[in-house]
């Protein structure tokens, strides 16, 4: 792995400065923030590996079996972008999955995950130094398998491995993601495939305090189709209170993250990436299960969000361009 070494100084500083501040410990982190999809019942017949999937403007052909490996990272649209490198596309068996197959081809991410389109490469290395080590881990109690797996694929990341593979992902461009609509009241649902699915008819639920990620053709989202937009429904107003908070006060996200919440230099920008994702990183802050060097700033600012101010933050940044 690259070693961005210029930074370690300033980072080793901060971390020193750091432990003489105090982390809020929060209440367990809600359930709904964390969609996990039911285990696959026992018996249940192998991914088909015969008849042909495609979607609308795609050339391209994969069986169910394919888009299950998670050594093959299924690239719908080949022609949009250079190739992969080996560990974004392959990865390397038996330890380290295909990159893209979580993060699609061309670093779009999904709901359960993160898109990396556009990160800093030094910034995504030392993430996965933080995965590695143990400064990073989820808040919520148990398991939640997309960040799971991204333990064990750090912890077995050869020196150098993946600086193809962030190099890579800097360079390709986000696409908007996610459409934020402000609702009081959401479709009733059920969880596939790591985030939330309406069920058939008409039947409306309470949103309450809530953010839901839903997929508007879950096919789509099933098939893995880098360019399916995502709705988020949030309470009414969250927007323009979590606008609010970006932009005064110590919880101020432009003051780190740029005024249009595009990231400046190793700070990554948040416009535009999921909110669920988001949220779920504020509530890690929040009770010391992140704590890596490149995110002390963020022990004190979540230390003074409660959890309906969070789904505000990141509404607000879902909302804006990528």
């Amino acid at each position: 792995m690259r070693q961005p070494s210029r930074f370690a100084p300033a980072f080793a500083l901060a971390f020193g400065l750091a432990l003489a501040v105090r982390v809020a410990v929060a209440q367990a982190p809600p359930a709904w923030a964390y969609p996990i999809t039911p285990p696959a019942a026992a018996g249940a017949p192998a991914p088909d590996a015969v008849s042909k999937l495609q979607l609308p403007g795609s050339r391209q052909q994969f069986t169910r079996a394919q888009l299950a490996d998670l050594y093959s990272a299924p690239d719908w649209y080949p022609e949009s972008r250079a190739p992969m490198p080996p560990l974004v596309a392959k990865g390397r068996k038996p330890d380290v999955y295909a990159c893209g197959y979580c993060h699609t081809p061309g670093g779009q991410g999904r709901p359960e995950n993160t898109s990396l389109a556009g990160l800093s490469a030094d910034y995504m290395l030392f993430q996965l130094a933080d995965y590695a080590s143990g400064a990073r881990r989820n808040a919520m109690p148990g398991t939640f398998q997309p960040t799971d797996l991204m333990i064990r694929i750090a912890q077995h990341l050869k020196e150098g491995e993946a600086t193809a593979a962030v190099e890579y992902f800097e360079k390709q461009k986000l696409r908007p993601r996610v459409t934020v609509k402000e609702q009081a009241q959401v479709p009733r649902s059920h969880i596939a495939g790591w985030m939330y699915v309406a069920e058939p008819g008409n039947a409306q639920e309470a949103l309450g305090q809530r953010l839901m990620e839903f997929a508007p053709d879950p096919k789509r989202h099933e098939l893995r189709d880098e360019r399916l937009r995502y709705v988020a429904y949030v309470p009414p107003g969250s927007i323009a209170r979590g606008k609010a908070l970006a932009s005064t006060g110590a919880t101020a996200c432009q003051t780190c993250h740029g005024p249009k919440l595009q990231g400046i230099g190793m700070t990554p920008p948040l416009a535009g990436r999921m909110p669920g994702y988001l949220l779920r990183q504020l509530l890690a802050f929040k009770s010391g299960t992140r704590r890596g060097g490149t995110g002390l700033p963020m022990l004190a600012v979540t230390a003074q969000l409660d959890l309906p101010k969070m789904v505000d933050a990141v509404a607000y940044a879902a909302s804006l361009p990528p």
